[in-house]
């Protein structure tokens, strides 16, 4: 048995599926497209990006389309332009006037309707407010919201002004939007009430009150009403959102701002326990989401999008927000859970309003398989046409429910790779030029030099596992951590040199050069000198017709270095035993190999998930090592739920 620093492929997909002829047959983008300008997009980045840049609006012509000085890039230099301009009033004052832009339902069924031009005058009035209350040019406005139409006006508020916001999560902690709003230095929050959960009301006002008293930054609070529930309001801070409106212009006219001019904060949780706080700017990430947003999705006028995940992350900000806006798409927004008040939410939703787009996070599609296929066969998903995938790699088990279940084996599936730092999709298939193959990303998208490389920094052979590094500066990528530099550096263009590295573990394929994403790298386990990703072993057993769902972690071993312990839900609230856990190590060996197997298996009814339904590892391992010392489990969605996980395996 070797010795290798290589993280290997232990479970793949051998599967391609070719997309729909009829999707591509009418799709922006052939194979022969993507290659030309692929190849373009690394040969002349500077004419590549300068021609997508320049098909939006710039109050100022850029100079020069990318500066690079290791590892600090600038994009579109000597351009000013506003992306709220581009992405609102574009459309606003042209042909989409009375089209859609937001079309938004709330869990308890309520409903709205934006057009252009009424989120046009949307924006320009709460901008007006936001100057009413002292904001000007690089101010940091943190923004504590439901998932409403106002969460995204208020984001192009801030934008419009040259105002950076900082959007938390809804579903943090007190402490968490505390460390946040002190770190940003933000003088204005803007919150609600609360916000429908479950049929529950979650009292963000509260939240909010409790994390101010501590911040000497915050000067105003405004306030949405939105559940009704009773809320405190601090005289002299605090206003409701209506109120304010009433006292101000319906026109603003957009700030124009430097290419290089912050447009967000983006907190990620880093390893020293204190957020990092991501900064994105404006011309590269509005070009970098543009076009991400209008190829990946192959988005049409007459679509209807949903991207279902929260503005608080990422992916809210480039995939509901910016980047469909920019492109003059319908979004839909949904406020409240997948489940409520059935299981069937989603696809009801889908159905009454003839949704075509869908992108969504494995986590959710795993849910979707564990709750069974009767749900989604209740309701005419033929509206769909196109389905996204993005989060964490889909294991290729979900994958192809996904494709069969609810895409009726018509409507291709882009399963994204991209991070908050990344700002944009980078690997990813294009709908009507690539095959698909579950369980891989795909390729890299225009202008990202991916590689899959070792310790060292030298390429593996195709088929070999390794780290996940980009070679050069893209668009949409962060700029730095927010007052941190050095931190910046440290974190991601350190351990390769000249490389960005992502944290994640990769192969890619011999055959067609697609990307499998293997995972985040402090997830991979070192079993008797073997580097084997968790995802690959959480496919296998969720592979076997009990499990509906998996999650593997390493525990300390004298003898292999680390032992394989994994967390499992079994399909129809079914009770484990020590001969179904035999049968589960033994199906795992036989999927991958010995190597593979569990040493231990826990049978749960849930898996420790933050709010926005990631799984939360590092309280996995914990228990898995039998350390009590769990930390901060603020983001937990059930805390409860650690008691049932420390009850003993088979």
């Amino acid at each position: 048995m070797t010795e290798s620093n290589n993280i290997e492929s232990i479970l793949s997909s051998d599967v391609t599926i070719e997309p729909p002829e009829a999707f591509r047959a009418k799709a922006r983008t052939s194979l022969e497209s993507y290659q030309e300008k692929y190849q373009r997009s690394l040969d002349d980045p500077q004419g590549f990006w300068g021609d997508i840049a320049r098909e939006l609006h710039w109050f100022t012509p850029f100079e020069q389309v990318v500066q690079w000085d290791p590892p600090f890039a600038r994009w579109f230099d000597g351009g000013t332009t506003n992306i709220c301009y581009n992405a609102v009033d574009r459309h606003a004052e042209g042909a989409r006037a009375n089209k859609a832009a937001i079309i938004w339902e709330g869990e308890p069924g309520d409903t709205r309707t934006l057009t252009w031009r009424e989120l046009h005058r949307e924006v320009q009035r709460f901008a007006n407010v936001l100057r009413r209350y002292g904001v000007e040019k690089g101010d940091r406005i943190a923004i504590y919201m439901p998932m409403v139409p106002e969460a995204a006006i208020a984001m192009l508020a801030c934008a419009r002004l040259g105002a950076i916001h900082s959007v938390v999560f809804g579903g943090f902690s007190a402490n968490a939007l505390r460390d946040r709003i002190l770190d940003a230095g933000a003088k204005v929050v803007l919150t609600a009430d609360g916000a429908w959960r479950r049929g529950s009301v979650l009292p963000l006002k509260e939240a909010v009150d409790a994390a101010v008293t501590e911040c000497p930054c915050v000067e105003h609070v405004v306030v949405l009403r939105r559940t009704g529930n009773d809320v405190n309001m601090t005289e002299g801070r605090d206003v409701w959102w209506h109120e304010a409106e009433q006292q101000v212009e319906l026109t603003c006219p957009a700030e124009p701002v430097e290419a290089e001019h912050p447009l967000f904060i983006l907190y990620t949780s880093g390893t020293t326990g204190k957020p990092k706080g991501v900064l994105h700017t404006t011309g590269g990430y509005m070009v970098g989401t543009y076009l991400t947003s209008r190829e990946v999705f192959d988005l049409r006028d007459d679509d209807l999008y949903w991207c279902t995940a929260d503005v608080g992350w990422v992916t809210g900000h480039s995939y509901i927000v910016y980047g469909p806006l920019l492109n003059g798409a319908t979004i839909f927004m949904y406020e409240g859970a997948p489940n409520w008040p059935e299981v069937d939410r989603f696809w009801d939703m889908i159905e009454r309003w003839k949704i075509s787009i869908l992108y969504t996070a494995p986590t959710a599609v795993r849910a979707f398989m564990k709750w069974g296929d009767q749900w989604p066969a209740k309701h005419d998903l033929s509206s769909l046409r196109l389905l996204g995938s993005v989060g964490e790699p889909i294991n290729p088990e979900a994958w192809l429910w996904y494709y069969r279940v609810i895409g009726g084996e018509r409507c291709p599936i882009v399963d994204t790779w991209w991070q908050t730092e990344t700002g944009a999709i980078m690997l990813t298939t294009l709908p009507g030029a690539h095959h698909m193959r579950p369980g891989y990303a795909g390729l890299p998208f225009y202008g990202v030099d991916a590689a899959v490389v070792d310790e060292q920094g030298n390429p593996v052979p195709d088929g070999t596992g390794g780290l996940l590094v980009i070679r050069r500066p893209w668009p949409s990528m962060l700029r730095t951590v927010y007052g941190d530099d050095q931190r910046y550096k440290d974190t991601y263009w350190s351990k390769i040199e000249g490389c960005y590295f992502a944290g994640d573990g990769a192969v890619r394929n011999a055959a067609d050069g697609y990307f499998e994403v293997l995972g985040r790298i402090d997830d991979v386990l070192n079993v008797s000198g073997h580097r084997l990703g968790t995802m690959e072993i959480e496919s296998a057993l969720v592979s076997h017709p009990a499990v509906a769902e998996a999650a593997v972690v390493g525990r300390p071993d004298d003898l292999k270095g680390e032992a394989v312990v994994a967390f499992v839900i079994l399909e129809g609230g079914r009770t484990g035993d020590a001969d179904l856990a035999a049968e589960l190590k033994a199906h795992v060996a036989n999927e991958i190999g010995a190597i593979a197997k569990p040493e231990e298996i826990r049978f749960t009814g849930a898996l420790p998930k933050t709010r926005s339904g990631k799984i939360m590892r590092r309280l996995l391992r914990k228990i898995a090592a039998g350390d009590e010392d769990f930390g901060d489990t603020t983001t937990l969605e059930d805390p409860s739920i650690i008691a049932q996980l420390t009850a003993k395996g088979f």
